[in-house]
């Protein structure tokens, strides 16, 4: 049987990846987007236009696929609500089984206050009467280097906290291998994390070795994160999601590694080092 399979994030770094290797495998699939120009082309593969914030649009977009894989929306004070009228969506357009980007700690008190987010989006999807899968990712370690200012200083009350966080195309690789066989994936939770964890200071050194751009770690109080980002004139939402990146580093929360991503796809995720020299 021909899987029916809806893509969205399909003009970003993961739904993108995963849509490719999709193709590249022989899939056919849907690429649920909000601006068709900016849709890859790829073989097989239809072009559905609709968006997270207009139900109908999603359900005409939706109708006609059974496994859907959601990315999680850009980061947004009404996340929560683009993520349940979607679901709702998805649901309604007859789609049998989610396949969803999450958090590592995704929790209702989650310290890293995106986290709670993709906590009710968890407990959205359980409750919609669809099959699911999450694939709780860590932080992205494609991140590390832009963590750094101008000045090549990584600022933040992360203390000595550590990291497991994981690449972005291992992400996608694991997603693929789900996608190929949902049924064998029903129900269960992934933690996808990179193979080491690592201090913000850790990382900082090995960006300084393979990129030759001197870069280092700065410990910051949590005021003083605040004040040094309050320039920015972002609403406090933001602010509170920026410093809690690194006060959830610090708490320990992010630094359990797994085996997840070499279990699901037979190799070992990427190294830090591994993603630079890339």
């Amino acid at each position: 049987m021909t899987l029916q399979l809806a893509i969205t994030g399909a003009t970003g770094h993961v739904g993108g990846e995963v849509a490719r290797r999709l193709s590249a495998a022989g899939f056919e699939q849907k690429l649920f987007v909000r601006d068709p120009a900016r849709a890859p082309q790829l073989s097989a593969a239809r072009i559905a236009t609709g968006s997270y914030t207009d139900k109908q649009s999603a359900i005409d977009a939706l109708r006609g696929s059974e496994i859907l894989f959601m990315v999680s929306a850009s980061e947004a004070e009404d996340r929560v609500h683009q993520h349940r009228t979607f679901i709702d969506a998805a649901a309604e357009a007859g789609v049998q089984h989610i396949v969803y980007t999450s958090f590592l700690a995704a929790a209702k008190d989650s310290i890293f206050t995106l986290g709670r987010d993709h906590w009710a989006t968890e407990e959205h999807i359980r409750r919609s009467g669809m099959d699911f899968t999450f694939l709780r990712d860590n932080l992205y370690l494609d991140f590390f280097p832009l963590f750094a200012d101008d000045d090549g200083v990584i600022r933040g009350p992360a203390g000595n906290g550590r990291v497991a966080a994981v690449a972005r195309t291992d992400v996608a690789r694991a997603a693929v291998v789900v996608l190929q066989d949902p049924d064998a994936h029903g129900g269960k939770t992934y933690d996808l994390t990179g193979p080491a964890a690592l201090s913000l200071e850790e990382a900082a050194a090995t960006i300084t070795k393979i990129t030759g751009r001197e870069v280092r770690y700065q410990e910051e109080t949590v005021e003083e994160a605040y004040a040094s980002r309050a320039h920015y004139g972002v609403p406090q939402w933001q602010l509170d999601a920026w410093v809690s990146t690194y006060t959830a580093i610090a708490s320990g929360q992010l630094a359990r590694t797994t085996t997840a991503v070499r279990d699901l796809t037979g190799s070992a995720p990427l190294t830090l080092d591994a993603l630079l020299r890339q």
